[in-house]
Parts: C-alpha cells; sequence; structure tokens
C-alpha cells in the first residue's frame, strides 16, 4: 500500500479508469461478436447496422488509448469486408 497521498489517489483514480477501459474494450469486442454473428446468419440490415455501431466502438477504444490506431484500421477494414462479401 502506497504511504505518500499522492500515490494513493493515484491507486483510487487508476481503478475508475480500469472500471471504464474495461468497459469500453469489452463492449467493443461485443459489437465486433454480433456483425460477425449477423453475418452468419445472413441478416444484411442487422449486419449494416452492426457494422456501424463496431466502427464506432473501434474508433473510441483507438481515441481512448485502449488499441493502436494500426489495429482499429486493420479491424475496420476486416469487418467492412466481412459485410460486403454477404451482398
Amino acid at each position: 500500500m502506497p504511504n505518500i497521498e499522492g500515490a494513493k489517489k493515484r491507486v483510487r483514480s487508476n481503478k475508475r479508469k480500469e472500471v471504464i477501459n474495461t468497459y469500453i474494450t469489452s463492449s467493443m469486442k461485443t459489437a465486433i461478436k454480433k456483425l460477425e454473428k449477423d453475418v452468419r446468419e445472413g441478416n444484411v440490415e442487422e449486419a449494416s447496422k452492426s457494422l456501424n455501431v463496431a466502427i464506432q466502438r473501434v474508433d473510441k477504444a483507438k481515441k481512448r488509448g485502449l488499441v493502436h490506431q494500426n489495429k482499429a484500421a486493420r479491424v475496420k477494414s476486416r469487418l467492412t469486408k466481412l459485410k460486403n462479401s454477404m451482398k
């Protein structure tokens, strides 16, 4: 346990940030899985909506620094190709 007041505050703030970062990362992964499921089932309309949501979640994770910008671009590209392969 930290003894210095500033270090104690960092522990508290890191806990709060961890919860938020975990939520953003897991919601991104969930959105990606939902898109993949919609593509497998052949729901074109649902896949279009899911693609938009997934891209938003990936961008938010990138903005927060949770995902590297190259990974975010790669994931968005793969998801778009996956959705476009339905046609």
